[in-house]
């Protein structure tokens, strides 16, 4: 009798959504506030808030050694939304924005995010 076997594709999603996707996005976002102009750059700005927030949500508390109360619960939930995915695409969305807002510089970020967000959708929908 085999023991449980994790789909790949299940491993290399939550790995994806847990611990790359958000950080990702916050570079991107970082280095589009750096490079644009007025709208694309505020923008860029909540977005990167949004990832940097997102991240801490769902990598900060066991990386710190919290185990309960009420900012680890709050932490959980928030990561949780939406099977997951509710602090990914929030975050994404301003990004998404910028990239049709004035201001905007460095088109390569937005190829770079959407192959990110398309590797994150894809990933979600092969392992449902």
């Amino acid at each position: 009798m085999g023991a449980f076997q994790p789909d790949p594709m299940l491993l290399n999603f939550l790995l994806l959504k847990e611990f790359v996707y958000l950080p990702v996005l916050a570079v991107l976002a970082l280095l589009r506030g750096l490079v644009g102009r007025g709208a694309a750059r505020l923008a860029a700005g909540v977005a990167f808030v949004l990832a940097v927030l997102g991240a801490a949500a769902v990598i900060g508390p066991g990386t710190v050694g919290l185990q309960g109360g009420p900012v680890v619960a709050t932490a959980i939930k928030a990561g949780n939304l939406g099977g997951g995915m509710a602090l990914p695409l929030l975050a994404s969305a301003p990004m998404l924005a910028s990239a049709f807002l004035p201001g905007v510089r460095w088109r390569w970020i937005d190829a770079l995010h959407l192959l990110l967000i398309g590797a994150l959708l894809t990933m979600w929908l092969m392992a449902r």
